[in-house]
């Protein structure tokens, strides 16, 4: 389990933040959850992007760009 960031730190992300973070459209984003590239949990009936799933897509992305 992570501890808590600093306080006033986002750890959670709606799928319109996300598109804006990645620069991704809504459907381009559940492609990406859909396919198991970005992780993603709900609260309710909302789907939230944690800050760390973010970092790990990200991550995936530039390790298959130094692979190609």
């Amino acid at each position: 389990m992570t501890a808590p960031g600093p306080p006033g730190e986002r750890r959670l992300y709606r799928i319109c933040d996300a598109m804006h973070l990645l620069s991704m459209s809504r459907s381009v984003i559940y492609e990406q959850i859909r396919a198991g590239r970005l992780r993603s949990v709900t609260q309710g009936r909302t789907r939230l992007i944690p800050a760390s799933a973010i970092s790990d897509y990200i991550a995936l992305l530039e390790q298959e760009t130094r692979a190609s």
